[in-house]
């Protein structure tokens, strides 16, 4: 594993990362307070397969923070300046982008904004549409953490049971707590307490491959939560694994295997996420075109919602190798048209 320094474009800083692995490019975002080990146990096992960032957050580990008071939008902004320099230094093109907690809100927000430059999605322990008592509380603890009191020991009581693995774990996340540089845990933990709905009305714009993941004991990204983010994209699925918030530290290899089960899922084309076509071969259609002797054909496409639309024709010819180009008629008086 290699850690690297990276300069961004203003006003970012620079970008410290984590880097193994060769092959399609996975990138991690941590949650608040943590730095990019926190993805430990999922560096060593994808790096297998993918070439695996893990970013440090603005203001936790080697990365500048950004300014005082930001909010979720910004923290978005920093990973599209972090893509694109990651991209020009190392020829990434699209990624596929997994973020925990906080890092689950930027993921998100980013496939919501910038989703040419996505592959898929993972959502770890994420938030989404807090109740208002859960808001108010939120709000609360970010107001104290603004003013200098930071309670570590109610967050990790919150996240930990009392098993040998969760003591484990509790105590490196302990003390990477305990090593955040304080300006910057605040500003990223207003942004988290206030990003649950910024980009929740754009949520089912989101076309890739997306995985809402959480544990079935975590009282503040809930089961709900993430049935929710995953019933709204329009290719989303949900794993609740058992544990808590930091179910990828006491439970690693479910959520090891729950991401690369998420690796394999194909990434259809559409208009919101296009990939390369494959090489166009005119014999190849020509060959087609000559096998079809007459039927009925199936027509099948989506409205500008997204929603799917089809109908059955048996007037069917082709006009064009080159562009190629099939014709099918249909009458101005059908309900279809």
């Amino acid at each position: 594993m290699i850690s690297t320094t990276l300069p961004l474009s203003d006003p970012f800083g620079s970008l410290s990362y984590r880097e193994a692995g060769s092959g399609e490019a996975l990138v991690l975002i941590h949650g608040v307070g943590m730095q990019s080990a926190a993805w430990a146990p999922q560096i060593e096992a994808l790096s297998q397969t993918h070439r695996v960032l893990s970013l440090d957050m603005p203001g936790h580990g080697g990365s500048s923070p950004l300014a005082e008071g930001a909010d979720l939008p910004a923290y978005v902004a920093w990973l599209h300046a972090a893509l694109n320099a990651l991209n020009d230094a190392l020829n990434l093109g699209p990624v596929n982008l997994a973020g925990h907690s906080m890092g689950a809100l930027i993921a998100g927000g980013f496939a919501c904004s910038h989703p040419k430059m996505l592959r898929r999605v993972a959502l770890v322990n994420g938030v989404f549409r807090r109740s208002k008592q859960a808001r108010s509380a939120v709000l609360a603890r970010a107001a104290e953490i603004k003013a200098g009191k930071v309670d570590l020991e109610t967050p990790l009581s919150r996240w930990f049971g009392d098993s040998p693995v969760e003591q484990q774990a509790r105590a490196q996340v302990a003390s990477w707590l305990s090593q955040v540089d304080k300006t910057g845990y605040a500003t990223a933990y207003g942004a988290f307490a206030r990003g649950d709905t910024t980009y929740a009305q754009n949520w089912s714009q989101i076309a890739c491959p997306l995985l809402a993941l959480t544990g079935d004991a975590d009282p503040n990204s809930t089961p709900a939560m993430s049935r929710a983010m995953a019933d709204l994209a329009q290719n989303g699925t949900v794993e609740i694994l058992p544990g808590r918030h930091m179910v990828n530290l006491t439970d690693p290899d479910a959520v090891t295997d729950s991401l690369t089960r998420w690796l394999r899922r194909p990434t259809p084309t559409t208009k919101e996420t296009p990939m390369a076509p494959a090489p166009f071969d005119p014999r190849a259609l020509r060959d087609a075109f000559g096998t079809f002797m007459t039927g009925v054909t199936v027509v099948t496409s989506h409205d500008d919602t997204g929603a799917p639309l089809g109908f059955t024709a048996n007037s069917f010819a082709s006009v064009s190798l080159d562009p190629p180009l099939v014709l099918v008629c249909l009458a101005n008086s059908a309900r279809s048209y």
